[in-house]
């Protein structure tokens, strides 16, 4: 045999280590799945104190991992929430906050959204050669100019694929009705309006050409039964069952409206999916529950199978599905270089009741609960990481972190870079995380109330272990004993109802976590130190605050024009779900 040539064997050595060089990248960058529940009370889970709902999967990802109990949403309501988990910044940086008492993308139908010019950890990841998708919840807006321009939509913001719910679950969601009949409907009376419309362009065409004789009334009378059916049916539908609870693939409606019931289900179906695509590369998958949100729609093996109503049934599904994604990552051989992250995007719905019985979730020991800017209970979340081999298991970090920092902890952990031409606010949980870092690297939080900031969190860079909190401004609770505001169905943040404290009220969390007891100068000697110490904090801040359009206020007005229709509007009606299940996973970015 002749001996290989001296370039023959360059090449080969040259590819091996090309190789080698491949595999060692991607094991240099983890896999991220990142879980985020809606609506999901701190107080609901078994690792957090629960001992009367079964969340067995989720107590299970606490135990391999680290368990966060001082973890902060950057706002008590869903959109302004997401994009600061999103972006790593306040809110208020983005413009996604408003003055006003709408605080969130008010429907499919408005202009509002997170500004383009944002960068999400999706797009930072993406530049490292993830894959990156999200499916569930979005709720960051959808059009801009027509009802096709998804000029928010997810793949604007670094998501290689989606599937889900632009927006977010609403009470006319669900139960949703049969829609065979109107199914049916609908493509006969399109059929209808098309057939109609060719009978107008043909005699039109045949009047003017002199071909036929009819008359021009006839003509106009075949318009106007065009407009007036088109009306009447657009009427008819004018539930927001129709035109925002729907979903999506891609850019594709796949369901309008959905069958909210089973979209869960088929959701974690496409989240396996996803995994077992994307197995051999790195990737990003966020996963984004409708659950726990009103109105709860929950299949009926879970039905009645809690101590706590409708609640806790889609509390023990949401948790079914957390099991069946975690034995996914498993059953792929993802689990050791996959960081699984798990957390709600505000505290529970105190105020979501139907007659006396609550379907809104459980905050535990923290007063107040979602759309409340400055308590506990709106803003303190459950947060668990697990990254076997690089994140001791079974820990507990008492140290307050924020959601906020998942982009700069991702961008560590792949290897990423942050922008440099705007503020970061969050920080990289990974040296807390390992345990090569006793304090959070945050020394002051502040939380805010759609633009107002209702409280100020101090976290002293000594081991005194206090956390101070100052409120500036509280809600006025309906009725006032209630600790809620029941006549409102969500507490506000400006004006009458609201409560302006000066001096604001004081409380050390490490000794009064509940909140019951505000500090006086008499009951504590740094009283006056730590107020002026927050002040000067809050001042500070708010300098680094450039002016935005608040996309919750000046754009968070409907437009009929910007309605999604999966059809030819106004006659929108679609089911492809069916069709689309018995066909293979559908391409990236189709």
């Amino acid at each position: 045999m002749r001996p290989r040539s001296p370039l023959v064997f360059m090449s080969l050595v040259c590819t091996l280590l090309n190789t080698c060089q491949a595999h060692r990248v991607h094991d240099d960058k983890p896999n991220i799945v990142l879980i985020m529940v809606d609506d999901l009370g701190i107080g609901d889970l078994g690792c957090y104190g629960n001992d009367t709902i079964r969340t067995p999967h989720i107590d299970r990802l606490a135990r391999e991992g680290v368990q966060l109990t001082q973890h902060i949403s950057a706002a008590s309501l869903c959109s302004p929430s997401r994009s600061a988990f999103l972006t790593g910044r306040y809110p208020i940086r983005s413009g996604m906050v408003s003055s006003g008492n709408r605080r969130v993308v008010g429907n499919l139908a408005v202009p509002a959204g997170l500004p383009l010019n944002e960068t999400t950890f999706a797009a930072l990841l993406k530049k490292q050669g993830y894959s990156t998708g999200l499916i569930g919840k979005w709720h960051q807006g959808l059009n801009c100019d027509s009802r096709s321009d998804h000029c928010h939509h997810p793949y604007n913001y670094g998501f290689d694929y989606y599937y889900g719910m632009p927006f977010t679950l609403v009470d006319s969601c669900w139960p949703d009705p049969s829609r065979n009949t109107e199914l049916t409907f609908e493509s006969q009376l399109w059929l209808c309006v098309q057939l109609v419309a060719i009978a107008v362009l043909t005699l039109t065409f045949g009047k003017l050409s002199g071909w036929v004789s009819v008359p021009l009334l006839l003509i106009f009378s075949m318009i106007l039964f065009i407009f007036l059916l088109g009306y009447a049916w657009f009427s008819s539908y004018t539930s927001p069952l129709y035109w925002d609870c729907l979903l999506m693939r891609g850019h594709e409606i796949t369901e309008q409206p959905m069958k909210a019931e089973r979209a869960g289900s088929i959701m974690v179906k496409e989240a396996i999916s996803f995994l077992e695509r994307h197995r051999k590369e790195p990737f990003l998958l966020f996963f984004s529950f409708l659950h726990v949100h009103i109105p709860l729609p929950t299949t009926d093996d879970f039905i009645g199978t809690s101590k706590h109503g409708l609640y806790g049934d889609n509390v023990e599904e949401m948790d079914s599905m957390m099991g069946k994604i975690l034995d996914a990552i498993d059953d792929f051989g993802l689990r050791n270089n996959t960081i699984v992250y798990f957390t709600s995007d505000h505290g529970g719905h105190l105020e979501a009741r139907r007659g006396h019985a609550q379907l809104g979730g459980w905050n535990g020991i923290y007063k107040g609960g979602k759309g409340m800017g400055g308590w506990e209970g709106g803003i303190r979340v459950p947060g668990i990481v697990r990254w076997p081999g690089k994140v001791p298991a079974g820990r507990l970090i008492k140290e307050p972190t924020s959601l906020m920092d998942i982009l700069p902890t991702v961008a560590s952990v792949s290897g990423g870079s942050l922008p440099q031409d705007r503020v970061i606010d969050g920080r990289d949980l990974m040296p807390l995380l390992q345990g090569n870092a006793r304090h959070s690297e945050h020394e002051f939080l502040f939380h805010y109330c759609g633009s107002q900031p209702h409280a100020v969190r101090w976290i002293p860079k000594d081991d005194s272990g206090a956390v101070w909190k100052a409120h500036y401004v509280t809600p006025v609770f309906q009725p006032p004993e209630a600790g809620g505001c029941y006549v409102t169905s969500l507490c506000r943040c400006f004006g009458e109802q609201v409560t302006y404290h000066n001096p604001p009220l004081l409380f050390d969390l490490s000794r009064d976590p509940s909140e019951s007891t505000p500090l006086t100068p008499a009951t504590e000697p740094l009283h006056d130190f730590v107020i002026k110490k927050v002040a000067d904090a809050l001042k500070e801040h708010r300098e680094t605050i450039m002016p935005v359009t608040y996309q919750l206020s000046e754009l968070n007005q409907g437009r009929m024009w910007l309605k999604p229709c999966c059809g030819v509007f106004p006659f929108c009606l679609c089911d492809k779900e069916e069709e689309l299940s018995q066909s293979q996973a559908p391409d990236e970015k189709r």
